[in-house]
């Protein structure tokens, strides 16, 4: 087993991730500001209060655990949000990875996992995406991220360090056991607000542009079910610790849904007709985005249980209905 120090650990995906990690008997040091995550989702281990852009408290939390290997998971990730405040993106997401890698070398850590995201593909021209597609982010949020995988790719090739790249494609649903879920008040995702508009916290769910070059003009994304994401992480750090040698892969399940489609399906399993209206587009936001995830699949053994639209709806469902 592994001792592994997890950053942004009390957040959506991060605790999902520490769940598993805490389960299949790891050994967990969650490093989080708490800015968007919360203590209640830190099932396992313990948890030091920080943030990533302050390098002594960072470099300290993890000189002290010894970690085998970190996992990164502390980002900002509203694209609107960085198309109108681009320091803060490049701020956190850039230099706050480069100061855990510094604080890495430091402790002599030498394997990474990196939380990366479908948005350093930009807008592709074709479907499904490989992970050799070349990288032409649109968004401050999608080049922030492209630029820390350059940093890994020139700091695997210059020493002793080794990362795994998981590109997350649309991240969604909650825990099936119902213990964590989403929490954060202003989230985004599109399920997310599907499900809180039907429990009555929102007053109505706004669609962003009718007009995109596909089947019913919204948006196409590939959803993939959270505790599937965390599932792969882990296979990512056993690939790690085995030898394997630095790579990056897509986590998707290689199948679309429309925005439209998914707020259809939506109101199905919720039993809900909420209210929809319709908006201009955002800046930033690419037509389609579906994976090609034959590379993970195969290189890692991952075997996605929960590769289901209604059921990724369904625990998402549940879990804000918990919560109310």
């Amino acid at each position: 087993m592994a001792r592994v120090f997890v950053t942004g650990g009390a957040g959506y995906i991060g605790s999902h991730v520490v769940k598993l990690l805490g389960e299949r008997g790891h050994e967990v040091l969650v490093y989080d500001n708490l800015s968007t995550g919360s203590r209640k989702a830190v099932l396992w281990g313990k948890l030091v209060e920080g943030d990533i852009l302050d390098y002594k408290t960072l470099k300290d939390a993890m000189e002290n655990f010894k970690p085998d290997a970190v996992m990164h998971f502390a980002a900002k990730i509203v694209v609107p949000e960085s198309v109108k405040k681009p320091l803060l993106y490049y701020e956190n997401n850039t230099c706050g990875a480069i100061n855990i890698l510094k604080a890495m070398r430091q402790c002599g850590v030498k394997k990474f996992i990196f939380s990366s995201t479908a948005a350093v593909y930009g807008e592709p021209d074709k479907m499904p995406i490989t992970e050799d597609y070349p990288l032409n982010p649109v968004n401050p949020y999608g080049r922030s991220k492209a630029a820390v995988e350059a940093v890994l790719r020139d700091l695997s090739t210059a020493e002793d360090f080794r990362y795994v790249s998981l590109r997350y494609f649309n991240v969604a649903g909650a825990d099936p056991e119902g213990q964590i879920g989403e929490t954060k008040p202003d989230a985004t995702h599109l399920i997310t607000m599907c499900v809180r508009t039907a429990c009555g916290k929102r007053d109505r769910l706004y669609i962003y542009g009718t007009d995109y070059p596909t089947r019913d003009g919204t948006c196409i994304r590939d959803y993939i079910h959270v505790m599937d994401l965390a599932d792969a992480h882990l296979l990512a750090l056993d690939y790690l610790l085995s030898g394997g040698e630095s790579d990056t892969f897509n986590c998707g399940y290689g199948r679309g849904y429309s925005v439209k489609e998914v707020v259809d399906e939506a109101k199905k399993v919720t039993g809900v007709d909420f209210t929809v209206e319709y908006a201009p587009r955002r800046p930033g936001d690419p037509p389609e985005l579906v994976a090609d995830s034959k590379k993970i699949r195969g290189r890692l053994g991952w075997k996605p249980r929960y590769d289901d639209l209604g059921f990724i709806i369904k625990t998402a469902w549940e879990w804000e209905r918990k919560r109310a």
